[in-house]
């Protein structure tokens, strides 16, 4: 642990994100001032960091361990967390959600890398002609989309195949859905995969089920959860998601409802809510969640209007 660094968990969408701010700001304005060379040495950096963290060689560099009286923030095994088999997919030692994996290969996060890899490429092209660099960034999102597909689709006994949360190269795999992004509900409006893939749809009505163990039905609502915020916590961000990737007016119309119903009074979306009383919330100020919620309203007010209409 190191003073002043907050907080040193690794985890794969952290390094997405700035590759999927980029890729949109330069598809949708054209500046290329921001994408220097100390960029395209970031992007480097990124693929380095990629592939040590498929561990292939060793477990690489990265550890964590603190003393905590919550196991969810902290690493098993001195601090590189439990083992997995490499089979070409990259460890994410913690979830979006802050919380550390079960099975270090977080398919959300894996999906999320690939999409990220294959912007970055189609980057480095354009805007530094670095056809080097940029195959190496493809190889890499081939390798892990072949292994996702190997390895993360998985055959549950009601809803047939459907993608992993997380898995650990063995055959372990661990069946349920957080309510951060990247999330396997969240897929499609990462780009990752298409809204349609039968896999992903069989996935979808998991997630979106009792028999997800971070799924609650309430009072006040139903959505996910997660082990962050604790039982019974339905997170904001999951209902967004979920109506950013559907095309099902009714169920949009749902999701928007039930946010509109369960900010507790304060007029903004938190981390939580619970699922019989939404003035029992965690986080009066979530700036992610109202970010997405903003999105959501905004998109639904230019495709569908009409449902935003009491």
């Amino acid at each position: 642990m190191l003073p002043g660094v907050h907080e040193r968990k690794w985890e794969i969408d952290s390094l997405c994100y700035p590759i999927r701010l980029a890729f949109h700001y330069w598809k949708k304005t054209g500046d290329k001032a921001p994408f220097d060379a100390a960029w395209k040495q970031s992007i480097a950096t990124i693929l380095k960091t990629f592939k040590e963290q498929q561990r292939k060689e060793d477990r690489g560099p990265y550890r964590f361990q603190r003393q905590t009286q919550h196991p969810t923030d902290s690493l098993p095994m001195g601090g590189y967390g439990f083992p997995v088999k490499p089979v070409g997919l990259i460890v994410s030692s913690f979830r979006p959600s802050d919380d550390a994996t079960i099975f270090p290969f977080l398919i959300p996060s894996n999906f999320f890398a690939v999409v990220s890899l294959k912007q970055a490429a189609e980057m480095v092209v354009a805007l530094h002609n670095d056809n080097a660099l940029s195959t190496e960034l493809l190889a890499l999102a081939k390798e892990v989309e072949a292994a996702i597909q190997q390895h993360g689709v998985v055959t549950h006994p009601k809803y047939g195949k459907i993608y992993a949360f997380e898995v650990d190269g063995f055959g372990g795999a661990y069946m349920m859905d957080d309510s951060n992004v990247p999330s396997l509900l969240s897929l499609p409006y990462l780009g990752a995969v298409d809204k349609n893939d039968p896999i992903y749809q069989n996935t979808r009505k998991f997630v979106l089920s009792a028999d997800n163990p971070y799924y609650f039905i309430g009072k006040a609502g139903e959505g996910i959860g997660g082990p962050h915020a604790g039982q019974d916590m339905i997170w904001p961000m999951s209902l967004s998601i979920r109506a950013l990737t559907s095309e099902d007016k009714d169920e949009i119309k749902y999701c928007i409802e039930t946010l509109r119903k369960t900010h507790g009074g304060k007029g903004f979306m938190h981390e939580s809510f619970h699922k019989d009383d939404p003035k029992n919330f965690t986080r009066a100020w979530f700036a992610w969640s109202n970010t997405l919620f903003g999105e959501l309203l905004w998109r639904t007010y230019n495709q569908s209007p009409e449902l935003l209409k009491a």
